[in-house]
């Protein structure tokens, strides 16, 4: 009998080559968007990126030579525990306590590849299947994806420009059903740069309370708060929400460390453990050289991080102000994280250069063929209509490039 040909292999049952589960899952647009804008500039063209949520400053020399030393270190050539090296967990104990007010013990603490693996296992140890999540829009585009991975059914809550971006009580509370189990709190917001005052987030964190609700809550961006907003922890100053409330954050954002890949959950001692037993199957210990630079990170001082939030400081009022210049754009002040959140709902359907756009999509597309500006269309963060811009990039780059957005959308018309 001749072997079989590939064409006489039987299909899958299903005929799918990738599963259901994985197949719905979506690229992350701000990394396609500053893929796309790489290449671009890669390929000669003066593209502008506002795309990825990045400091462009480099990381403090010092974290960098603990880095350079463990490299050296022959015990940090070896595997070590899955959950974390226990002097990083126990330094971010103490920063949890000197940051938030809020004290944990270091085996509540598991660091992890990053924040985007922190929210993925924070949920898959908490959800069941159907498990509901209220997630306020405009959202981070991880959040929901981690969410349907984990089994659970993300329900969005939607705040617009009229309130700063922040969801009420009143609006999680109409969103609850009998199958939510968990509340995605984020402040300072991203892509909105949202931050909730302390009276709002108490009221939210004891409503959560009052339903036995869990609460995962991203403090990645909480030292980056402008003016007069504060950052506030929900775990701190509601202390009964404490054994359902995880809280996600690392060093990416204050410290410039995005391409270092360490993050952390701080939670429930039984959610860790769940949390741990399916890190160390998925990926076991993070990069030992990583977690050396992360420990030097959160037990050093805070300057650098001042020196980083004064110049987007700056930038944001920059940005703020150039883009509420264009006719038909609104942007709201941001209050924390670096990025811009304008609604350009005024535009759509108009033409600009022979071109109409009718979603935010098709006018990103536009901006960056026309401009050669990378922006982020609102629809990859649940609301169509409005552009995200992230100001973690110098500050000739960004004045070039709304100036570039000012010239190209001053031609809109009906």
């Amino acid at each position: 009998m001749s072997a079989a040909t590939p064409s006489s292999t039987p299909a899958p049952a299903s005929g799918r080559r990738v599963s259901a589960r994985i197949g719905a899952i979506s690229e992350s647009a701000t990394l396609a968007v500053d893929a796309k804008a790489k290449a671009l500039k890669a390929a000669g063209r003066p593209v502008i990126g506002f795309g990825a949520g990045e400091p462009d400053f480099p990381t403090p020399e010092y974290i960098v030579d603990a880095a350079a030393a463990a490299c050296r270190d022959p015990k940090y050539h070896r595997y070590t525990p899955a959950g974390g090296l226990p002097e990083l967990k126990a330094a971010i104990a103490a920063k949890t306590l000197r940051d938030s007010g809020y004290e944990v013990d270091a085996s509540q603490v598991l660091v992890t590849n990053g924040g985007k693996q922190a929210i993925y296992e924070a949920f898959a140890a908490i959800l069941d299947p159907g498990d509901e999540v209220i997630v306020p829009a405009p959202y981070w585009t991880t959040y929901p994806e981690s969410i349907r991975l984990a089994g659970g059914v993300p329900v969005e809550v939607v705040a617009d420009e009229t309130t700063g971006y922040r969801v009420s009580v009143e609006q999680l509370e109409a969103a609850r059903t009998e199958r939510t189990k968990v509340l995605l709190f984020v402040s300072p917001s991203n892509p909105t740069g949202a931050v909730y005052g302390e009276a709002e987030s108490e009221a939210i964190a004891r409503w959560a309370a009052e339903h036995g609700l869990w609460v995962l809550t991203d403090e990645i961006y909480e030292h980056l708060v402008y003016g007069d907003a504060r950052f506030t922890s929900l775990p701190a100053i509601v202390p009964e929400l404490r054994d359902r409330c995880i809280v996600v954050n690392g060093v990416a954002k204050t410290y410039a460390m995005t391409g270092w890949r360490v993050g952390w959950i701080v939670g429930p001692k039984d959610v860790v453990k769940a949390a741990a037993n399916l890190q160390s199957h998925a990926t076991s210990n993070v990069n030992n050289v990583a977690q050396v630079a992360a420990l030097a990170a959160v037990s050093g001082d805070l300057s650098a991080v001042a020196e980083m939030r004064e110049a987007f400081d700056r930038r944001r009022r920059t940005i703020v102000r150039m883009l509420n210049e264009i006719p038909g754009v609104v942007c709201p002040v941001p209050e924390g994280a670096f990025y811009a959140y304008p609604s350009v709902k005024a535009l759509l359907g108009k033409e600009i250069r022979g071109k109409r756009a009718q979603d935010s999509v098709e006018l990103a597309a536009l901006i960056l063929d026309e401009a050669e500006v990378a922006v982020v269309p609102g629809e990859a963060f649940g609301t169509p209509g409005y552009l995200r811009l992230s100001y973690a990039l110098g500050d000739e780059d960004l004045a070039e490039g709304v100036s570039r957005l000012q010239k190209l959308l001053a031609e809109a018309r009906d």
